[in-house]
């Protein structure tokens, strides 16, 4: 397959640029929507005279503008009904607790209380140290298996690519004020190992033209080449991990919509940067490393 994908690259990053920005404002400005995970909140465990459903619980919820709490049903077969609900909100003083206990009895009758239980927010600022720790460390544990295997460009390049695709699922999240809970950063840590493996496949494949690479043939040219020669592989597996992925937020029930979301976006934004970010950052910067020695060349021969 014949393709100028490096010929046309820094549209791709002018694009690339465009998708971040709006991003990058809205966590500078608005920050990000944090869960109980996070943030600290209480978690109530209550048993129904009746089976109930998601959809009746979120709309008793409204009056007392907790409707994006998490539910969970547990304790039957069934999927959408159940007497046993867990409900994960925002930090609730006894009194609001009383109130709120009251409100869902009138509009969902009787239910015993089984557990209250409250997470401190020096839990779940512990949790978000440990989040931004796994990320750090998963990053440089990248870097330098790609250094090993590849070379340091290519690793840098790599790295580049997966941290766009980071900041995109993030800036979404931002943008439109979903909620991140400790299920996010799975799925971060899945985008970023999708996301090298995508870009593994296009370098190794780049290293072995290298080997066979003709001199008059420009790092363009060879690129492009290695791109048409594995894109088939890359379309074949977005599709393949799209199709399960939206699966699990079409079908997957409330609980798992901002996880598979998260993926949805990383996984769109991990196959386009491989192919379009990835490799153009390292055409880029090896087309620069060679005019420097060719300017300084001169130099050294006088």
């Amino acid at each position: 397959m014949k393709l100028n994908i490096i010929g046309r690259r820094y549209w791709w990053f002018l694009l690339s640029g465009i998708i971040l920005i709006p991003g990058i404002i809205s966590m500078a400005i608005h920050g990000f929507n944090l869960g109980i995970d996070f943030t600290g909140g209480t978690i109530v465990d209550l048993k129904f005279s009746r089976e109930v459903t998601v959809a009746e619980i979120r709309e008793s919820l409204k009056d007392f503008h907790l409707e994006n709490s998490t539910i969970q049903l547990a304790g039957t077969a069934k999927v959408d009904a159940s007497q046993n609900v867990f409900l994960r909100t925002h930090f609730l003083t006894n009194e609001e607790s009383k109130a709120l206990f009251a409100g869902m009895t009138d509009k969902l009758g009787a239910f015993e209380v089984q557990r209250v239980e409250k997470v401190g927010a020096v839990v779940g600022s512990e949790l978000t140290r440990q989040a931004l720790l796994n990320l750090a460390v998963a990053c440089l544990l990248l870097c330098a298996y790609i250094s090993y295997r590849f070379e340091y460009k290519i690793a840098i390049s790599a790295i580049l690519a997966i941290l766009h695709d980071v900041l995109v699922v993030l800036g979404v999240f931002s943008i439109f004020h979903l909620e991140l809970d400790s299920s996010f950063i799975a799925a971060i840590l899945t985008v970023i190992g999708y996301s090298m493996n995508e870009a593994v496949v296009i370098f190794d494949r780049i290293r072995e033209n290298l080997r066979n690479h003709r001199k008059s043939e420009s790092y363009e040219e060879l690129v492009n080449r290695s791109i048409g020669q594995t894109i088939t592989r890359s379309i074949y597996t977005l599709l393949t991990v799209l199709f399960a992925t939206a699966s699990l937020y079409f079908f997957g029930g409330e609980t798992t919509k901002n996880f598979s979301l998260a993926m949805l976006i990383g996984f769109i934004s991990g196959a386009y940067s491989s192919i379009f970010n990835a490799s153009p950052i390292w055409v880029t910067w090896k087309e620069y490393d060679d005019r420097r020695k060719a300017q300084l060349r001169p130099k050294s021969a006088k």
